[in-house]
């Protein structure tokens, strides 16, 4: 006999075998699509805002997004796994230190950015293959790199630096006072 446990598990792993749910974090300014009923028809409606809390509870896990609309904050909680959520969009990542950013609430104005975090690139191709190295690659090319390094130390010739005399020297209009 199964848990409940175990159930709530196997029912995470066929949604998001489903559903695409990007990693997202709180202080993240997300696009959630919303699908809405409307008497037949269906449509989604996108809700942006930051999202100020996250509870991870398997099937249970749920995420709040606050925005502020004509001047009025306005909140949503949305359950992470719902069949109303759509899609999620991660817009903008945000540096914040801590888990979930009530204080926002009391906030308005400049004092309620947060400010973007900064991801680093290695610039790694993962596509391309290393060279092999062995001694045959590495001893020849040494050997080149000396044998051209002497040669153009010796073919190199020091040219002496041209006088410029004053005379060549282009003058400056004079001043008129």
């Amino acid at each position: 006999m199964k848990t409940i446990e175990e159930i709530n598990q196997s029912n995470v792993k066929k949604i998001e075998a489903e559903k695409k749910l990007p990693k997202f974090f709180p202080g993240d300014v997300i696009k959630v699509g919303v699908r809405i009923t409307e008497g037949k028809r269906d449509r989604i409606q996108y809700f942006e805002g930051v999202c100020i809390a996250k509870k991870n509870r398997d099937l249970n896990s749920s995420f709040t997004v606050r925005k502020i609309s004509f001047g009025e904050g306005v909140e949503r909680t949305f359950a992470l796994y719902s069949p109303i959520v759509d899609s999620i969009k991660v817009i903008r990542s945000g540096k914040v230190r801590r888990a979930k950013l009530y204080y926002l609430r009391d906030r308005t104005g400049k004092s309620a950015r947060i400010s973007e975090k900064i991801k680093k690139k290695i610039g790694i191709n993962l596509e391309t293959k290393p060279e092999m190295v062995s001694e045959e690659n590495v001893a020849p090319v040494a050997e080149e790199k000396k044998a051209e390094t002497s040669s153009t130390v010796t073919e190199s010739k020091v040219t002496p630096k041209k006088e410029i005399n004053k005379e060549e020297k282009p003058e400056n209009p004079e001043k008129k006072k």
